[in-house]
C-alpha cells in the first residue's frame, strides 16, 4: 500500500499519481478523511484505555465498604473502553479498504497518460529484412513440426498449445540460458509454488483491477499465479531482511504461470502469443528503497544482454502511468520487433514497485537507526516462452528453416539450425 505518512502529509503527491494514471483523485481525500477518523478513534480508545487502568489501581486501593459502588463504575467504563476498541477496528478496516484502493505512487518522470502514450528509450538492432514472404511464427512451428496449436486446443480449449520436440528443447534452452546469467550475476535459482493464498496474491497488488485474469480454485481459497513474483514477493513476507551495505536479496524464479487473459477475445488469438499457459524466468530483488532506482536499472540491462546475444531487434519503452500496474511505480517494456506483424511486441516487463509490495506483506529492514522500514521490491522477465515468437521470425530462412542463436546452441546439443520434422 501507499506509504500513510505521505498521505498525511502531502496528498497532492498522491493526486497528481492518480491524475497521471487517469484515475480517481477524490480517493485519496477519501483515504485522508479515513485516516483521520483512524487516527481519532485511536486517540479515543487509548485514553478511555489510560482512565480505565487508573481506575482499577483506584478499585484495588478502596476500602471494602466503598469497592461495589467502584465495580459498577469500573465495568461501565470497561464497556466504553470495549466500545472503542470496536471502533478503532472499524475505522481501520475502512482504512486499510480504502487505501488499498490506491494504486502506488508514480515516479518522477514517468509519462502521463495510457497504453499509447509510453516513451521510447532507445531502439537497438538491426530490423531482421528477407528476400522471400516471411511466415508467421505459428506457420513456421507447424512447418517445422514444433508447435501444436490443433492438439492444444482439442486437448485444453482456446489458447493452449504443445511445444513438440525441438520446441520444448527450444524453450528449455532459453529457460536454461536465463537461468545460467542469472545465477552468474548473483541470483538465488527457485522453483516456485503456482498456487498461492489470497493474502499472497492480495500482498502483490494482483487483486485490484487485474483481478478477472486470475484463475482462482475456490475449493481450495487458493489462486494460480501468472507470474513467479507473486511467489517470490510472499517468499519473505513478515521477515526483517539484512541489507546493510547495499547488500540485496536476488532470486530468479522458474515456474509455469497461468493467465486467463479475461477482455482480450479476438486479440492475438493466432498462435503463442497471448496464452493461458507458459513458462516463465522471473528476476525478484528485495532491495533498500535507497538503492531501487538503479537495481531497475541493472535488471533491464541483464535483459537487454540476453535480447542482444538471442539477434533480436528491439526497444525499450518507459510505459506510462495509465499502463501500469497496481504496484508499479515505474516499469520498463521491451518490446521485440515480430516481421510478420510489422510491430513491436513486449518480450519483457520490468517493475520498480518500490516499498508498495512490501508494506502490504509486511517485509522490513533495520536502518542505521536501529528501527525497521518497508524494502524495496522489483521483478524484470529473464526468458518466457512468447520468446520463442521472436527468435522463429527473426531467424528464419527461405526454406522454412530457423537458425539457431549461436547463444543457445550448447543447449541444445550442438544444433544450428531447426529443421522439418
Amino acid at each position: 500500500m501507499i506509504d500513510p505518512q505521505l498521505l498525511r502529509d502531502n496528498p497532492d503527491v498522491i493526486k497528481a499519481s492518480q491524475q497521471a494514471r487517469g484515475a480517481s483523485v477524490s480517493v485519496v481525500d477519501e483515504a485522508v478523511a479515513a485516516d483521520s477518523a483512524r487516527r481519532s478513534a485511536l486517540t479515543s480508545f487509548e485514553s478511555l484505555r489510560a482512565e480505565q487502568n487508573a481506575f482499577g489501581k483506584t478499585v484495588a486501593k478502596a476500602p471494602k465498604d466503598e469497592k461495589a459502588a467502584l465495580v459498577q463504575q469500573a465495568q461501565a467504563l470497561a464497556a466504553k473502553v470495549k466500545e472503542a476498541q470496536a471502533a478503532v477496528t472499524a475505522a481501520e478496516d475502512t482504512f486499510n479498504t480504502v487505501v488499498r484502493g490506491i494504486p502506488n505512487v508514480v515516479l518522477p518522470g514517468v509519462p502521463e497518460g495510457g497504453e499509447d502514450d509510453f516513451v521510447t528509450l532507445r531502439t537497438v538492432g538491426t530490423k531482421p529484412e528477407f528476400d522471400f514472404e516471411p511466415k508467421d511464427h505459428a506457420d513456421l512451428g507447424e512447418h517445422l513440426g514444433i508447435i501444436d496449436i490443433p492438439r492444444g486446443v482439442k486437448v485444453s480449449g482456446s489458447r493452449f498449445y504443445f511445444l513438440r520436440g525441438m520446441g520444448a528443447r527450444l524453450e528449455i534452452a532459453l529457460m536454461s540460458l536465463g537461468l545460467d546469467r542469472a545465477i552468474a550475476a548473483g541470483f538465488e535459482p527457485l522453483i516456485t509454488p503456482t498456487l498461492v493464498r489470497p493474502e499472497t496474491m492480495a500482498g502483490t497488488g494482483f487483486l485490484g483491477e487485474h483481478a478477472a485474469e486470475v484463475y482462482r480454485l475456490e475449493a481450495d481459497d487458493l489462486y494460480l499465479t501468472g507470474t513467479s513474483e507473486v511467489a517470490l514477493a510472499g517468499f519473505h513476507a513478515d521477515e526483517i531482511l539484512p541489507l546493510e551495505e547495499g547488500q540485496a536479496h536476488r532470486y530468479a524464479g522458474w515456474s509455469t504461470c497461468y493467465r486467463r487473459e479475461a477482455g482480450s477475445a479476438g486479440k492475438d488469438n493466432r498462435g503463442i502469443l497471448r496464452v493461458h499457459q507458459f513458462n516463465k524466468l522471473e528476476m525478484f530483488a528485495y532491495v533498500n528503497p535507497d538503492q531501487a532506482e538503479a537495481e531497475h536499472e541493472r535488471l533491464v540491462a541483464h535483459q537487454e544482454q540476453m535480447l542482444q546475444d538471442l539477434g533480436l531487434h528491439y526497444r525499450v519503452i518507459d510505459v506510462a502511468a495509465g499502463d501500469l500496474g497496481t504496484s508499479a511505480a515505474k516499469k520498463y517494456d521491451i518490446e521485440a520487433w515480430v516481421p510478420t506483424q510489422g510491430t513491436f511486441r513486449e518480450l519483457t516487463s520490468t517493475s520498480n514497485c518500490t516499498t508498495y509490495q512490501a508494506r502490504r506483506l509486511d517485509i522490513r529492514y533495520r536502518t542505521e537507526s536501529g528501527k525497521t522500514a518497508p524494502v524495496a521490491t522489483l521483478n524484470g522477465t529473464l526468458a518466457t516462452t512468447r520468446w520463442i515468437v521472436a527468435i522463429l521470425e527473426t531467424h528464419q530462412q527461405a526454406d522454412g528453416s530457423v537458425v539457431v542463436p549461436e547463444v543457445l546452441r550448447p543447449y541444445l546439443g550442438g544444433v544450428e539450425v531447426i529443421e522439418p520434422r
